[in-house]
């Protein structure tokens, strides 16, 4: 929403405000969404927050949801090579454990056909997006600081200064950016950075119909990620790469590229 933003859209989002219910930055920044300056809020504070995201690999079923939600929010290009995030299934068949077929289809925006039954195979979902990584690659090898880290520990990129020189495109060990015919240069995820400074989740996260993608503060010691992290078995993709990937993942096989 624009500052500029009539009256009559004011006082319905005032109104508004009355019966929704709104919980930690939303509460105390409503009338700062209102205006649509939610960063002028006085109670967000970038360096509060350390922002990642947990995928629950035995809850996704590839549906496609999360990829639609993505693209519609933030207006990625409808082509098979644009994604801010995508799904993939892996097959891993007993006397090929590490051979994994992996498939996504238009990176699994109209979900996945049904698959052909292989006797005592491991099928399974996997969702990936930029892992918004604390010692990021892409960051590293940008030459104009168009790709940067916000001090809320999300990976961001400055559009305006972006070359479209494509270093960041190879850096990238997880295969999370691409360009963007339109302007030719480089886009990836943002953990939909308009979204969570307001007080919301993100919008492949408000869709998944299984909870399997949540949004999470890690520097908030009442989010529930940190009990879900000392109960379950999490991973990182790529960990031989140290990153500090912040995307962690639930019951993730081995076989996972």
């Amino acid at each position: 929403m624009s500052a500029d933003a009539t009256p009559d859209r004011r006082e319905f989002l005032k109104d508004s405000g009355k019966w929704i219910l709104l919980t930690g930055a939303a509460t105390l920044a409503w009338d700062y969404v209102v205006q649509g300056a939610p960063e002028q809020a006085p109670n967000y504070n970038a360096t509060d927050h350390w922002w990642g995201m947990i995928i629950d690999i035995e809850k996704c079923i590839g549906c496609g949801n999360c990829v639609r939600a993505c693209k519609a929010e933030n207006g990625v290009p409808m082509t098979d090579d644009a994604f801010r995030t995508w799904v993939e299934r892996y097959t891993i068949l007993p006397d090929e454990p590490d051979k994994p077929i992996v498939e996504s289809p238009n990176g699994g925006y109209d979900g996945f056909l049904d698959l052909k039954q292989h006797d005592g195979a491991k099928v399974f979902f996997v969702p990936k997006l930029c892992n918004h990584c604390a010692h990021s690659p892409c960051v590293q090898v940008c030459p104009v600081g168009a790709t940067f880290e916000s001090p809320d520990g999300v990976v961001l990129v400055d559009k305006t200064r972006c070359l479209g020189c494509r270093y960041c495109v190879q850096a990238c060990p997880y295969g999370c950016r691409y360009i963007d015919p339109r302007t030719e240069t480089v886009d990836k995820c943002t953990l939909c950075y308009h979204r969570i400074t307001k007080g919301q989740t993100t919008a492949c996260c408000e869709v998944c119909p299984t909870g399997a993608r949540q949004l999470v503060d890690l520097k908030n010691p009442k989010d529930p990620v940190h009990e879900f992290m000392r109960t379950h078995m999490v991973h990182v993709l790529k960990p031989q790469m140290a990153t500090g990937a912040k995307v962690y993942y639930n019951a993730l096989d081995g076989a996972v590229r």
